[in-house]
């Protein structure tokens, strides 16, 4: 098999495991109703526990242990850990919350403009300069939103709560630096012990579902830290055989899904008002995708005419021949401004990722879809 097939086949796998760990993100919303009658709280709280046990198994099979030391001896770090836990927690309650309350269409808006979100926080936070199609889809995202609060007649307040939680955790993993995996382990591990403790409150008082309901019940609740880690491991899988901007093409799958399932088996309203809300979020999503996507190419052909120059010049020094004026690129003007491009249009394009699985670290999107 040559290289070339090799990186085919890769690639096919790659775009297998990310369609199917964001199509997972996507359908979850028909699971959330399943675990009826217990309440939002509850499921969050067994989503909690029951993730950590089955993280932790992961991580035992595969002997990924020797972060946890390191990470111990960081107060700064685990810090970054407690918050991300934090507003994972607000993100994931609020979602299931959200669609067992009737209201999917509007946690799908919640990560179609989690992009845009990224990109004002980079521009607030961390004092990024943007191009003038990011600055136009920022504009056109704000539109879209006072569009919202028009039809919705108030603040789409899930929506923004889920986009700026979601947002705010992923900035938070990126200071951490730890895969999927690792990460979500340390996280759940900040969150078992309120959850378990809130869990056995609830089953003194007798309010709680897990054993009141049946066996069938109970294994649903159990099945959380599968629903979490399963699309988790696919991402993985996918992160690593594809490029980033693939990826963030991606990541719209899961909200595309969400508000499918909201309009068709939800069987939500959609006014007038509100499709033109959402035309203006696609738009936007579209200035973005499209200006990441031109700054790539642009970049890797810079980079491309880089790597001629130098290997010219190289067999001409080899050659004993004095280079020609021009040949010769400026000293670290070429390779660290092109690499940077690239590095600004991936995340352009991924902008931080992606859900609930949320986004493992420096990779987009990662687990997106509450």
């Amino acid at each position: 098999m040559t290289p070339q097939d090799q990186q085919d086949r890769a690639d096919r796998s790659g775009l297998l495991y990310g369609f199917a760990a964001y199509a997972f993100w996507g359908l979850v919303p028909l699971f959330w109703p399943l675990l009826e009658p217990a309440g939002a709280v509850e499921i969050l709280a067994h989503r909690m526990v029951w993730s950590l046990a089955a993280v932790g198994l992961l991580l035992l099979a595969l002997r990924r242990w020797s972060w946890i030391r390191p990470l111990l001896r960081e107060p700064r770090r685990l810090g970054m850990i407690a918050l991300a836990a934090t507003v994972i927690s607000i993100n994931w309650g609020l979602y299931i919350w959200g669609v067992n309350s009737g209201h999917v269409v509007e946690a799908a808006l919640g990560y179609f403009i989690n992009p845009l979100v990224s990109i004002a926080f980079g521009v607030l936070l961390l004092r990024e300069r943007l191009r003038p199609a990011q600055w136009a889809a920022v504009g056109v995202g704000a539109v879209a939103v006072a569009v919202l609060a028009v039809g919705y007649g108030k603040l789409p307040w899930i929506a923004l709560t889920l986009a700026f939680s979601f947002a705010t955790y992923s900035l938070a993993k990126k200071r951490v630096g730890l895969d999927g995996l690792e990460s979500l382990a340390a996280e759940t591990a900040v969150q078992f012990l309120p959850a378990l403790g809130f869990l056995i409150w609830l089953g003194a008082r007798g309010d709680s579902t897990f054993a009141s309901e049946g066996a069938g019940h109970a294994a649903l609740l159990a099945s959380c830290g599968f629903v979490t880690a399963l699309p988790l491991i696919c991402f993985g899988a996918s992160a690593v055989r594809l490029p980033l901007s693939t990826i963030g093409m991606l990541q719209y799958v899961a909200p595309t899904f969400q508000f499918a399932l909201g309009i068709t088996v939800f069987h939500e309203t959609m006014p007038p008002e509100r499709w033109a809300g959402f035309a203006l979020v696609w738009l936007a999503l579209a200035l973005l995708t499209w200006d990441a996507l031109r700054t790539a190419r642009r970049a890797r052909r810079e980079l491309a005419d880089a790597a001629a120059r130098a290997a010219a010049l190289s067999a001409t020094v080899e050659a004993g021949v004095v280079p020609e004026a021009g040949l010769v690129p400026e000293a670290g003007l070429v390779p660290e401004t092109v690499i940077a491009d690239v590095a600004v249009s991936d995340v352009a394009v991924s902008d931080v990722a992606v859900s609930d699985a949320a986004a493992p670290d420096a990779r987009p999107g990662s687990i997106s879809g509450g």
